[in-house]
């Protein structure tokens, strides 16, 4: 089958817990953290918190246009949050571990997705990822920022 697979990760100064909560809460926070201008909209269908949301996502990448369906699984809750399009074939995984004994977090975004057949899913495995990989990095940017005002607040 014709794939791609990339991911990003960095180091977030929030504990594991915090920075998970970002991502579980598809009504707010998960919202607030996708990066302007390529994710257009983010509508809830179903649910709003971690497993068992159910998203429709709008991006428009380089004028491209693309709407995701998404279903929210934890494969192991409380750590791992994956989003999946079955019908796109695009899976993202959302992973945070602990680090300087939890105060911190190592946050790793993950995608694996289809391609189109012959010379088109060839030019997008060159292109896609390093794409994804700039808007996971400002992703992570703003959930950087995310956190840190949210500690100012509280």
């Amino acid at each position: 089958m014709n794939q791609y697979e990339l991911s990003v990760s960095r180091v977030i100064d929030a504990p594991p817990a915090a920075v998970f909560a970002i991502f579980a809460d598809y009504h707010h926070s998960h919202a607030a953290v996708l990066p302007k201008p390529y994710f257009t909209e983010m509508t809830v269908e179903k649910g709003g918190t971690g497993a068992g949301t159910e998203i429709t996502v709008h991006m428009s990448v380089f004028g491209t246009k693309v709407t995701y369906h998404m279903v929210v699984t934890e494969p192991e809750p409380g750590r791992v949050l994956q989003e999946e399009d079955k019908a796109a074939g695009v899976l993202t995984t959302f992973t945070v571990d602990p680090v300087n004994g939890g105060q911190a977090t190592k946050v790793t975004l993950y995608t694996r997705a289809r391609t189109s057949p012959g010379l088109k899913g060839f030019i997008e495995k060159l292109i896609t990822p390093p794409i994804s990989r700039k808007i996971y990095n400002e992703e992570l940017d703003l959930v950087a920022q995310f956190v840190a005002t949210s500690a100012q607040v509280a």
